[in-house]
């Protein structure tokens, strides 16, 4: 399971949307969110899925290591397609006892799915095609205008790729861990599902130890240099936008103007 993380996790490979501006990918991921909530049909939906099906292509991230990442919210997604079918009232199709399944229920149910679905693979996508350091050039670069109102944009976007530099650390860190109790009888997999919660306090400890440690390493490796915030500081490659962004842009307009005309005359 923990090699089913990709959160985080960057795809070196030569494609058109790893040489986009971080900001791009910043404001299309928004944009692609945005649209999900805004669809509330199967036209909208056929829509999104051309759209990021469109993009995974041009990527050339394999789409079975983005789908890998949908196995951590299998739960959630089964209890949230289970609570909309259920009880969502309408028309009904199918009724047991309390249960009941209407015809809205299950369109609800499956809207909700490729929702969930989408907002993983669209978010999992913007971190495989962007390092950690130029998302957060394109982070601090993007929500500049915030300083106006004394918010620490430089520390917010430092914070958060610092979390996901530290995801794959960290996974990396439990396998091992995971491995090696393994060895000594440890049994992670069998039981009920309470006794396999309980397996896992072993491997909890150690594991909140050494993201303690890393941590501290960091944070002295940091102050060693001089670390101060973004306060006068200067980048080794600042960001410019190219013409390739400015047609990017292009098609994120497009295609939210697209999604808002299907869910207003559609």
């Amino acid at each position: 399971m923990l090699k089913d993380i990709t959160l985080g996790q960057y795809y070196p490979v030569a494609s058109p949307v790893h040489r986009l501006d971080p900001r791009v990918k910043l404001m299309g991921t928004l944009i692609f969110l945005i649209s999900l909530f805004v669809a509330d049909r199967w036209p909208c939906y056929l829509l999104a899925t051309l759209f990021l099906g469109g993009c995974i292509r041009v990527s050339r991230v394999p789409l079975g290591y983005i789908l890998r990442g949908l196995k951590m919210v299998i739960f959630l997604l089964m209890f949230s397609v289970a609570f909309n079918v259920f009880l969502t009232p309408g028309e009904v199709l199918v009724q047991a006892w309390i249960f009941r399944i209407t015809r809205e229920g299950l369109l609800q149910g499956a809207y909700m799915a490729a929702r969930l679905i989408y907002l993983v693979m669209g978010s999992s996508l913007m971190t495989f095609t962007t390092t950690p350091n130029a998302l957060t050039d394109g982070m601090e670069k993007g929500l500049g205008f915030l300083r106006v109102f004394r918010v620490p944009v430089h520390e917010l976007a430092m914070t958060m790729s610092i979390a996901l530099r530290f995801i794959p650390l960290l996974t990396e860190e439990a396998d091992k861990i995971m491995k090696a109790q393994m060895a000594r009888g440890a049994d992670f997999e069998s039981g009920s599902l309470l006794q396999r919660a309980k397996a896992l306090v072993p491997l909890l400890v150690p594991l909140f130890i050494s993201a303690f440690r890393r941590a501290m390493d960091l944070a002295m490796a940091m102050e060693s240099r001089c670390y101060r915030g973004g306060a006068g500081r200067t980048k080794m490659h600042p960001l410019r936008y190219q013409r390739r962004d400015a047609a990017a842009y292009g098609l994120l307009a497009l295609y939210l103007g697209l999604m808002i005309a299907l869910r207003v005359l559609v």
